[in-house]
């Protein structure tokens, strides 16, 4: 199971050209959302303003080199590592959660691309990022919630906000079923066929 490209030989007979259209248009969905929102709150022009008035206000030139050394250390200390988060274990779920899903993506795109392939770095990375992933959503969603503990909302209290990690939680958790599932060559059962309909599902709500 681990080792193995489940988009390959997956139960549905799905063509690979099929699966990387899907591909396509979930990249294309998620880059539309995205530049709908920022013309909706209009946060560019909001962050160009904002740096305008800054430079301005300077009373200090920074270097480019400066710069640069800021923007670097930046991303290696407070984005890959999640530094923002103080808590040892808010930290860590993070952190699951976030490379994780860039394993889980990254492999599915790969595989999806490459289903000829008879590598198996790939597939074991897919699996292990949907793990990965799961364990910090999971951890996260119902032992650390903010809200579920400093204001004594039940755990299944979901907002707009839940929305994104209880998507990815779907897709990662229904994706590990459906692999499971259909190794266990299970020929006319339903289980492999309705995990994979429901893996499908998930992503279409993540990305649509």
């Amino acid at each position: 199971m681990l080792t193995t490209n489940p988009f390959a030989e997956n139960v549905l007979n799905i063509p690979s050209y099929a699966l990387q259209g899907f591909l396509i248009l979930m990249v294309i969905f998620t880059i539309g959302g995205v530049l709908l929102d920022m013309m909706h709150k209009k946060n560019v022009k909001f962050f160009f303003e904002n740096a305008k008035k800054a430079k301005l206000s300077a009373t200090k030139s920074v270097a480019t080199g400066k710069k640069v050394s800021i923007i670097v250390k930046t991303l290696a200390h407070d984005v890959a590592t999640s530094a923002e988060f103080c808590g040892v274990t808010r930290r860590i779920t993070h952190l699951l959660g976030m490379y994780g899903t860039i394993f889980f993506w990254i492999a599915s795109a790969v595989m999806i691309f490459n289903t000829a392939s008879t590598s198996t770095f790939y597939p074991l990375l897919w699996h292990v990022g949907a793990i990965m992933t799961c364990v910090g959503g999971y951890w996260f969603w119902l032992f650390l919630r903010v809200d579920v503990l400093a204001e004594a909302h039940p755990w299944y209290r979901i907002i707009k906000a839940d929305l994104f990690v209880l998507t990815l939680l779907a897709c990662a958790t229904f994706g590990l079923a459906w692999s499971y599932t259909q190794s266990l060559n299970l020929e006319n059962r339903w289980d492999d066929k309705v995990f994979l309909i429901l893996y499908i599902i998930s992503n279409l709500a993540l990305f649509g």
